[in-house]
């Protein structure tokens, strides 16, 4: 199965004029039958909308703004952290949040949302039915009942969350739709959408036979469009991307983000925090099971080892014991080649999807990468002002 995944995602990032040089015959015995998964899944999406647009499918709407996080395309595209960010921001400036999340692949993202804000306001709702679990929590916590603010209302609370003088409440501000976009039986009153710079669009193809869940005139529903990684791309990209999502949508705010590596923790011991700097000149391998594996294996070789080597598994991939093997016969082999010993570097997403299996690596040293979403500067958008386009929409939604 996993070999599968790895063949349908190899051709989905492969454009069609590089498919001959590119794929193996296997891999074109597979086009046609995810050709034809696509073009009905193509007639089903927007059957769905019209079903919703025209009331014949319930959509539930909350009694607090409700911001979604989403994207156009499988995996890797900064949702988690986004979903982060700005949970830390809507707490410090008194707005307690809510994050709804459905909890796929092992939870892995509510765990490491749950250790990043432990001691915060911030709740996390787990489960497929958003609607159902944030009434469940709205119940027990209560809500702020709605009333609006004006724009010095936001520089005030924006200038006590710097100055950190905000007071907390349990009850709830606002709700956070992780992985929101396609999540349609939820009302919405943001929609960021996140687009990863490193793999925006694949082959432009829909799902199976390409990454994207939604056409990219989806992109008509969004309020923000962040794009991801940004950093790890040249400026000339980044403007094409920008200018595809203009092409759609015009005068669409756009914001760029890059994942910063903050530290690392000792797999097993998570309350060991080391220094970037400590794998400087040492040999790592980095081993991984998300949407974006490059952008993860590059900024590792950004802080300096002497030699990064990379295993790479599907998305939400569950670690089992032959991976296990296949993992240690690499570290020997590394050992071997390089005559030191290497260390494994693993995301938190990984580590909280297996920490009990990736104990069985010793006496190879596991260390978990710890990192936070940064908005970068712009054509004049930052940090503040993305915080207050983001407040002016929530203004716009009579609640907050």
């Amino acid at each position: 199965m996993e070999k599968l995944r790895k063949m349908v995602n190899q051709i989905a990032y492969t454009p069609p004029q590089d498919r001959l040089r590119t794929l193996s015959t296997l891999h074109f015995s597979l086009i046609p039958l995810l050709s034809l998964a696509s073009t009905l899944y193509g007639f089903a999406l927007p059957l769905r909308h019209r079903l919703y647009h025209l009331g014949l499918l319930h959509k539930d709407r909350l009694p607090v703004p409700v911001i979604s996080v989403g994207n156009l395309t499988w995996g890797g595209n900064g949702k988690t952290p986004m979903v982060e960010f700005l949970a830390v921001w809507l707490a410090a400036v008194g707005s307690s949040p809510l994050i709804l999340t459905r909890g796929y692949g092992g939870a892995d993202e509510a765990k490491m949302l749950q250790r990043h804000l432990a001691g915060t306001p911030v709740k996390i709702g787990i489960g497929a039915n958003r609607a159902n679990t944030a009434a469940c929590f709205l119940k027990r916590y209560g809500h702020i009942s709605p009333c609006k603010h004006s724009d010095s209302d936001f520089e005030k609370r924006f200038s006590d969350n710097k100055q950190g003088n905000c007071s907390y409440s349990d009850q709830f501000g606002v709700a956070i739709l992780d992985d929101g976009m396609q999540h349609i039986s939820l009302w919405r009153d943001i929609e960021i959408v996140m687009v990863n710079a490193m793999i925006p669009w694949g082959n432009h193809q829909l799902i199976p036979l390409g990454p994207l869940r939604e056409p990219l005139t989806a992109l008509t529903r969004a309020d923000i469009v962040v794009i991801h990684h940004a950093d790890m791309v040249s400026k000339k990209d980044v403007e094409a991307i920008a200018s595809e999502v203009r092409k759609v949508k015009n005068y669409l705010p756009i914001f760029l983000s890059r994942l910063m590596p903050l530290y690392f923790l000792k797999a097993g011991n998570m309350s060991c925090k080391l220094a970037l700097m400590d794998i400087h000149h040492t040999l790592v391998l980095c081993v991984s099971a998300i949407g974006s594996a490059d952008s993860f294996v590059e900024r590792m070789k950004k802080l300096e080892p002497a030699y990064v080597d990379r295993l790479d598994f599907s998305d939400h991939h569950l670690f089992q014991a032959k991976d296990i093997d296949m993992i240690r016969l690499r570290l020997r082999n590394l050992q071997s080649e390089f005559a030191m010993k290497p260390v494994v570097v693993v995301t938190e997403k990984d580590y909280d999807r297996a920490p009990e299996v990736l104990k069985h690596l010793d006496p190879y040293e596991v260390l978990v990468l710890c990192s936070s979403l940064q908005i970068l500067p712009h054509n004049g958008n930052t940090e503040d002002s993305f915080k207050k386009c983001l407040w002016q929409h929530l203004e716009s939604s009579n609640k907050v």
